[in-house]
């Protein structure tokens, strides 16, 4: 298993969770990001800059993901894409994105983006909560003790 990071609007709080993880875990976890990244020093992290584009790192990440691989994105096209390459999506938030859930998330979605287009604020998340940390971090946790089995 490898975890693939949509990193551009992945919050720092996820990106320090993922972190620890990935050092604890000793599984390779991929930031993909179209700007320069930071990364702590680890055998364990690795930063892959793409060039600027929409959706030019998801296309990446669409690219490179395997089955079993983990994906972190908020991202509802680029969840739908992983899940059907046999890969698991999660959200920065701690939602698992899977067959069952990731075609309502589509619709949701596209009918937020109709509503915007015809000029209805719909406004944003709310800000990513300690709850949502705390959720992030215990699905996260779950799905890497899966993998040990």
């Amino acid at each position: 298993m490898n975890i693939w990071v949509d990193a551009d609007a992945c919050p720092v709080v996820i990106k320090e969770i993922l972190y620890r993880a990935a050092q604890r875990t000793s599984i390779h976890t991929t930031f993909v990001a179209n700007c320069y990244l930071s990364l702590p020093p680890s055998p364990f992290l690795h930063g892959l800059q793409v060039s600027s584009g929409f959706d030019v790192a998801d296309d990446e990440i669409v690219e490179r993901v395997e089955p079993g691989d983990l994906v972190i994105t908020a991202d509802i096209p680029l969840a739908a894409e992983v899940i059907e390459k046999k890969a698991a999506a999660l959200s920065p938030r701690g939602e698992l994105f899977n067959k069952e859930n990731i075609r309502s998330r589509l619709n949701i979605r596209d009918f937020m983006d109709t509503m915007r287009s015809s000029g209805v604020n719909t406004g944003g998340p709310p800000p990513l909560g300690a709850k949502d940390k705390m959720q992030f971090a215990n699905e996260l946790d779950r799905l890497l003790a899966k993998r040990k089995k």
